[in-house]
């Protein structure tokens, strides 16, 4: 799919925008994290250029540790940010199939 998709509507959208910004900008924080764990589909939907690296290794395991230098419980707002980006990314799936056909 080339170009961009409109993300009105998905769920956890607003998080993902401001986490394309920040790790295209090179911010360290939780929605540039939760953007380069979904960075093969926010390539494959337009929203990242393809020739974009980015500098967050195993984002899974820094989004975590980022977590952890927060107050509360930091597993469970962990497992509710990547629910929300598996949501994410299966509404973005759709959103694209319906864009194609």
């Amino acid at each position: 799919m080339c170009g961009k998709v409109d993300l009105r509507g998905l769920p956890g959208a607003a998080i993902v925008r401001a986490g394309i910004r920040d790790l295209m900008d090179g911010r360290m924080s939780v929605g540039s994290c939760l953007a380069a764990i979904a960075l093969p589909r926010l390539w494959a939907a337009g929203l990242v250029p393809r020739d974009f690296q980015h500098a967050i290794p195993h984002g899974e395991l820094t989004l975590y540790r980022l977590l952890r230098q927060e107050k509360g419980n930091a597993y469970a707002r962990y497992s509710a940010l990547i629910r929300e980006l598996v949501s994410f990314e299966h509404a973005l799936a759709t959103r694209i199939r319906k864009a194609v056909h």
